[in-house]
């Protein structure tokens, strides 16, 4: 009995816990009517080497965030690991979150792949912000994890 009561006491605090992420992640990420990356692939960025916008009919959720793909292979891919598809800082422009903490809007096709996981960033009206973290990479992602962290609290 005490088992039973156990197990069902740490399946709530799980469920409770695993509700708390989603809400977070829900509110905290860039979503553009609902949709991560502007309804662009995320796979894509790793395997096809681009930016590609995904189809409407092709949908995948991973912790209440909502993807697009331009292909079922793509979505597959996705559904057997999402974590390591997602954008880093919720979607939001790396620079930003590394200079200022902010979470600015992106341009889908402006990206960069480091160490397996994507950077988004913005990049409009001549100001790619990709440029400005070329120049100082490794201490403005230092910044951008930490600050991310702190939004994510």
């Amino acid at each position: 009995m005490k088992k039973i009561l156990l197990t069902l006491i740490i399946a709530l605090v799980t469920m409770s816990i695993s509700a708390q992420t989603v809400s977070k992640r829900t509110a905290e990420f860039n979503l553009e009517k609902k949709v991560a990356i502007q309804g662009y692939d995320p796979v894509a960025y790793f395997k096809q080497g681009k930016a590609l916008k995904g189809k409407k009919e092709l949908i995948a959720t991973y912790e209440g965030v909502t993807y697009q793909f331009s292909s079922v292979a793509n979505k597959d891919l996705f559904v057997k690991n999402a974590a390591s598809y997602e954008p880093q800082y919720g979607g939001w422009c790396a620079y930003a979150m590394g200079s200022s903490g902010e979470k600015v809007e992106i341009n889908p096709e402006t990206f960069k792949i480091i160490d397996g996981k994507l950077f988004l960033f913005y990049n409009a009206f001549f100001n790619n912000t990709l440029k400005s973290w070329n120049k100082d990479e490794v201490s403005l992602k230092a910044k951008a994890d930490a600050n991310w962290k702190k939004i994510l609290k």
